[in-house]
């Protein structure tokens, strides 16, 4: 696989909208991203903002995509999943998803003691009158090991080291483009319809 492809990253889970992308014939950095406080109108300025970064004529040339699978906001998470896994399925272009608890795995181990870095550890958030979110992480070298994904907690269940879950979209909207990269040379296949929205809780009464 070349180094020299097309490539760009969605990344929704949040009030904020990441796009990156890797072009490899920008005339400027081949590597770029933009984060757009769009909240929950993002359903009406999708298509604006990724068009915005990387132009629709262009879209047929890309060679990987990749989007943050969640946890988040239900409809805007669901938005750029859909978009990602539609333009994977017309285009017949692999689609990398990740949830976006493992993207921010690398930031977050570095808040634990010293002692236990290298150590499972779980991110976790809790959500109001709903219960504890979690998922639980390994980091070897450079990877992450997502050991268990992002879930509602059972009650009375006991964890081991916790972070509280904290996002950065510029940040990991710049690590899923990178984890593309990777599986992009490494030819992994990716293909698009494993590539699904993490809800841990119903969707239903949630605002």
């Amino acid at each position: 696989m070349s180094g020299n492809s097309l490539l760009m990253a969605l990344h929704s889970s949040t009030e904020r909208f990441g796009v990156a992308v890797h072009d490899p014939m920008s005339s400027s950095e081949p590597s770029a991203v933009q984060v757009f406080d769009d909240g929950r109108g993002l359903s009406n300025t999708l298509i604006t903002r990724v068009s915005a970064m990387l132009p629709r004529e262009r879209w047929t040339q890309l060679s990987g995509l990749a989007v943050a699978t969640g946890p988040g906001g239900f409809t805007g998470t669901r938005l750029s999943v859909v978009m990602a896994r539609t333009l994977a399925e017309q285009l017949r272009c692999p689609l990398l998803g990740i949830s976006s608890f493992a993207l921010m795995a690398p930031r977050l181990h570095s808040q634990l003691p010293v002692e236990q870095r290298g150590q499972p550890f779980w991110i976790a958030r809790e959500l109001p009158r709903r219960g504890l979110v979690a998922g639980c992480y390994c980091l070897d070298a450079n990877d992450v090991n997502e050991l268990e994904e992002p879930h509602l907690v059972a009650k009375g269940r006991s964890l081991g080291s916790i972070v509280e879950a904290a996002e950065d979209v510029h940040a990991d909207v710049l690590q899923l483009l990178k984890l593309l990269r990777c599986a992009h040379l490494a030819g992994k296949a990716m293909p698009w319809s494993e590539v699904l929205p993490i809800y841990p809780t119903s969707p239903v009464g949630q605002v």
